[in-house]
């Protein structure tokens, strides 16, 4: 029987109008040490963030959607901190920061199934 492993996770924000202080959760990243996993999703719901401000660049968001995709997934085209190792590479992409896109602040689980706990937290806290 497999055991279950500690991980951590983050929800990917957008904040159409920094200064207001209210987002659109857009994404997740979870990772796990032990396991040596991290993975994330997301989706731009464009309707939904028009609600908030018509004003965003909607290709810039997805642009740096993607960035972080490929720093997560450690693909080289994303410069030097996609060859961090996972944990740094989850620590950069959770750090704070004063842009339209953001992370909330880690939160730990136990899961069996890494795959299925990100798609699970994904449908509850994004979809």
């Amino acid at each position: 029987m497999q055991e279950k492993q500690l991980f951590e996770y983050a929800v990917i924000r957008v904040l159409p109008k920094v200064e207001r202080e209210e987002f659109v959760n857009v994404g997740i990243i979870l990772f796990s040490k032990r396991a040596k996993y991290i993975r994330m999703l997301y989706k731009l719901d464009e309707k939904r963030l028009n609600t908030f401000s018509t004003e965003l660049d909607m290709d810039l968001l997805q642009e740096t959607l993607l960035s972080f995709e490929k720093i997560c997934n450690g693909d080289k085209e994303a410069g030097v901190i996609a060859q961090f190792d996972i944990p740094e590479r989850f620590r950069w992409l959770t750090a704070v920061r004063s842009s339209c896109i953001q992370t909330s602040r880690p939160h730990p689980g136990y899961t069996k199934n890494m795959d299925m706990e990100v798609e699970k937290l994904f449908k509850e806290l994004v979809l």
